[in-house]
């Protein structure tokens, strides 16, 4: 397995390429420099071997260090020592076809140098380390013929190992940025779950409270009614009135809970407008003998669910209080629509007033979900008589 994963690496690296340039450049200038009677003594044909063996060496291990360390340095004395290991292959072997063991390096420079004026310097080396030797040997004319073709070799090899390097680093990039928008949506469903968990815990609270507001305010009172009964159980008439306010309670209960069972089913095709909803409740107060107004300033508009709730069960809130604790003989409900940003509930009684004004838990609910939305509470009262709520809540 180890041994298949490296010749993988092998070919994919480049380094069979680099192999074959020199193999056919060697084989080409041999080819060529065999028609010469002393092309080849036993010590060249040594020195040209071994010169060989170290460019391939240094072209294929060296290289591949440098790209892994990415110092200059080691970059830097990798190119000089490849141009004069060329240089000494030139020399030995005076062939125009050995001119191409040296275009590798040029695409080399392009791989581990980052700077052009770095890439320049190692490629205007090979080219004059290639046309020197021609102008000195054959003069002018034949180096500018080599030069120009060399030259265009050099510019063909850089430019397609740049685009080679610029499409292997967008796909590095396509990579990175994969894995980038697979983590952000690894991260955003943990996000959900954490909202969905949030949205199922602060549905439980508002369950909490409208348990508390309607039935258990309800099954409070009816326990104190049976509490009553059994203290008067022996007064016969005392004792069945309370039992009836008690069976009434419980009915007002049961309408309540059906009541929020229908709000928590209804669609929104169902649903009311809040000041409609408000005279319901004003009903509900003349019905039990109260003289209840309702006054709506400035035009109604749409509100979201949560806030007609909140001014929903504010006024249920104020006006069971004003039935059940103020004794009061009228009662004066506004809704106020006049700010734009906001909108304001105020229930306002003749009853007998006093107390702190900080009210049980159906006032502390009130407060609660005023608060959840931004809003605030206040409480209006006096020991001469009367009592305000008011509530006011942003939009």
């Amino acid at each position: 397995m180890k041994l298949s994963r490296k010749i993988i690496n092998f070919f994919r690296t480049g380094d069979l390429g680099f192999i074959a340039v020199v193999v056919v450049s060697y084989a080409s200038a041999i080819a060529t420099a065999g028609y010469a009677p002393r092309a080849f003594t036993p010590v060249r044909l040594v020195l040209l071997i071994a010169a060989g063996l170290a460019y391939v060496i240094f072209g294929t291990y060296w290289f591949a260090r440098c790209r892994r360390t990415g110092k200059l340095l080691w970059s830097a004395a990798y190119f000089a020592a490849q141009l004069l290991v060329s240089a000494t292959i030139i020399y030995l072997l005076p062939s125009g076809a050995i001119f191409l063991i040296t275009l590798p390096l040029a695409g080399q420079s392009v791989v581990l140098l980052s700077s052009r004026w770095a890439v320049l310097v190692v490629c205007l080396g090979i080219f004059l380390m290639m046309v020197a030797p021609i102008w000195w040997r054959g003069g002018v004319a034949p180096a500018l013929i080599v030069g120009m073709i060399f030259l265009a070799g050099i510019v063909f090899v850089v430019v397609f190992t740049r685009i080679a390097v610029n499409e292997r680093q967008a796909r590095a990039e396509v990579e990175r940025l994969a894995a980038e928008v697979g983590e952000a949506n690894r991260k955003l469903r943990e996000y959900a779950a954490q909202v969905d968990e949030l949205a199922t815990v602060r549905e439980r609270n508002r369950l909490a409270r409208e348990i508390h507001d309607s039935l258990g305010h309800y099954l409070t009172v009816v326990n104190v009614q049976i509490e009553a009964a059994r203290a008067v159980i022996d007064d016969r008439e005392r004792s069945l009135d309370v039992l009836r306010k008690a069976q009434a309670l419980t009915q007002d209960g049961l309408t309540e809970v059906r009541r929020s069972v229908a709000a928590l089913r209804s669609t929104a095709a169902e649903h009311r407008p809040l000041p409609e909803l408000l005279q319901l409740l004003v009903s509900e107060c003349q019905s039990a003998g109260i003289d209840a107004r309702l006054t709506v300033e400035g035009v109604p508009r749409e509100l979201s669910s949560q806030v007609e709730l909140t001014m929903y069960r504010a006024a249920q809130e104020g006006l069971t209080n004003v039935r059940k604790h103020a004794h009061a003989t009228s009662v004066a409900i506004t809704l106020d629509y006049v700010k734009a940003d906001a909108i304001r509930l105020l229930i306002k009684d003749d009853g007998i007033g006093g107390g702190d004004g900080a009210g049980g838990f159906g006032l502390l609910g009130v407060r609660e979900r005023a608060l959840l939305l931004g809003g605030e509470v206040r409480i209006h009262t006096s020991d001469e008589g009367g009592f305000a709520l008011e509530v006011c809540v942003p939009t």
